[in-house]
């Protein structure tokens, strides 16, 4: 086992399990958790802080088979091929494919539908990150004004009020919680998955700041509060993966 870091009450520690890089991190808690994120399944695992390298092998260990199929879903997972933002490329928007058209202008940069289509407006020597950051400059305007009503019935579903909520493009998560600070982050890539995905990230968040883990008492929570979250959670994780993801 090898020691990443060790700072503020945290001990990052990495080690290789059956072949597979297991990365955790320990810290002041009680029970020892496993989680496979996307996009490529990485490994991580939550530890108390007295928890000895064997425990959280074995841990890893009793836990290689969940492990490794888990990883093979990501593997196969569907993803968007690389986009070059040209005509004909296939973007989405709650969860809905459309067909990109590109037109060359010397006018401002702009994103629009029309009819069925979703219409970029760039200069023709743009580069394809000049395209993408007018694009998703786009989808982070939608998503800002969809948030809150949608926030606001959360609260109201969950009993609690968050602070703050802001956005931005995460690799593995669709949404995290500062429960000290009762701030929420949502993925900027939710503006382009079905509808119900936003609203059940946000329930999820907020339950975090009745209880931290994702425990049994936090699964009581959702279950109470939001009982169709599987289904949404299973349908939100198995919508294609976009290619900045990998």
């Amino acid at each position: 086992m090898k020691i990443v870091s060790e700072q503020g009450g945290y001990r990052m520690i990495s080690l290789i399990v059956g072949g597979i890089d297991v990365s955790a991190e320990k810290k002041q808690i009680k029970n020892m958790y496993i989680r496979v994120v996307p996009p490529d399944g990485k490994v991580k695992i939550t530890a108390p802080m007295s928890a000895t390298e064997d425990v959280i092998r074995m841990f890893a260990v009793s836990r290689i088979a969940w492990i490794k199929k888990q990883r093979q879903k990501f593997i196969e997972q569907p993803r968007q091929t690389e986009y070059k933002y040209l005509a004909g490329e296939s973007h989405y928007l709650w969860g809905k494919r459309y067909p990109l058209d590109v037109v060359y202008s010397n006018m401002r940069n702009n994103v629009s539908i029309s009819g069925q289509r979703i219409v970029l407006q760039v200069r023709e020597d743009s580069t394809p990150q000049q395209r993408a950051d007018v694009v998703n400059n786009w989808y982070r305007e939608i998503l800002k004004e969809t948030i809150p009503p949608v926030f606001e019935k959360c609260e109201k579903i969950v009993g609690v009020k968050a602070k703050e909520w802001r956005i931005k493009n995460m690799r593995t998560r669709w949404g995290t919680c500062n429960v000290k600070e009762k701030r929420i982050w949502l993925n900027l890539q939710l503006v382009k998955k079905a509808p119900e995905g936003l609203e059940y990230v946000i329930i999820h968040e907020l339950v975090h700041l009745l209880e931290k883990s994702h425990n049994d008492v936090f699964k009581g929570y959702m279950d109470r509060l939001y009982p169709s979250w599987r289904t949404v959670k299973a349908i939100l994780n198995d919508q294609v993966l976009d290619h900045w993801q990998k």
